[in-house]
């Protein structure tokens, strides 16, 4: 982790004190700190749109916006029970399979532009908080889920970091690649077949 993230996260307890919460010291910080400022790069762009601008096609084939947001909101979704599951499931499978289910999202995607933002908005605050409720263990825990898919913990946030700034591009809104930061850019895929990030 470099001096300037452990910097930041020093400074950030000491600001907070001692009642809020924090990520665990063995936490993945540098992808963290990806999906954190990808989640923020997604919301400057999803605002910056209005509601019938989300009926657009998006940059992926036959998907509009709203999937996108759809998509990323239940991705959200899905990696919270998986944090949440390595606090809570005691060894046992998830009962709910990890993949996010591509015919499930394109129903949701018809809901009203409102609920979609309100979907965007609250599963990452949720996602942040399971995040934060890991402990050290937690970390080094892997998940299996009721298919038998199997995803270490330390590895979501690099998939949400992956999904968030590749989404935002797909929204077709302005995003750009250049503006992610440069560890992130140099480890996502500079052309790719047209796909959601599904985990």
């Amino acid at each position: 982790m470099s001096d300037t993230l452990d910097e930041a996260r020093a400074a950030l307890r000491q600001r907070q004190g001692a009642g809020a919460r924090y990520d665990a010291d063995n936490a993945p910080a540098r992808e963290l700190d990806w999906a954190r400022r990808g989640t923020a790069y997604f919301a400057r762009l999803l605002n910056g749109l209005s509601d019938a601008d989300l009926d657009a096609p998006s940059r992926l084939d036959g998907l509009s916006r709203c999937h996108i947001v759809a998509h990323v909101g239940y991705h959200a979704r899905t990696l919270s029970r998986v944090a949440s599951w390595a606090r809570h499931g005691a060894g046992q499978p998830m009962p709910h399979p990890m993949p996010v289910d591509a015919d499930d999202t394109a129903a949701r995607a018809t809901q009203p532009a409102r609920a979609l933002r309100n979907l965007f908005a609250h599963s990452a605050v949720h996602l942040n908080v399971e995040w934060r409720d890991l402990e050290t263990t937690h970390w080094d825990a892997v998940v299996t889920d009721n298919e038998g898919h199997s995803l270490a913990v330390r590895d979501t946030p690099w998939l949400r970091a992956r999904a968030v700034w590749l989404h935002a591009i797909d929204l077709g809104a302005g995003g750009r690649l250049a503006d992610a930061p440069t560890g992130l850019a140099a480890r996502l895929p500079q052309k790719r077949t047209a796909m959601l990030m599904n985990l």
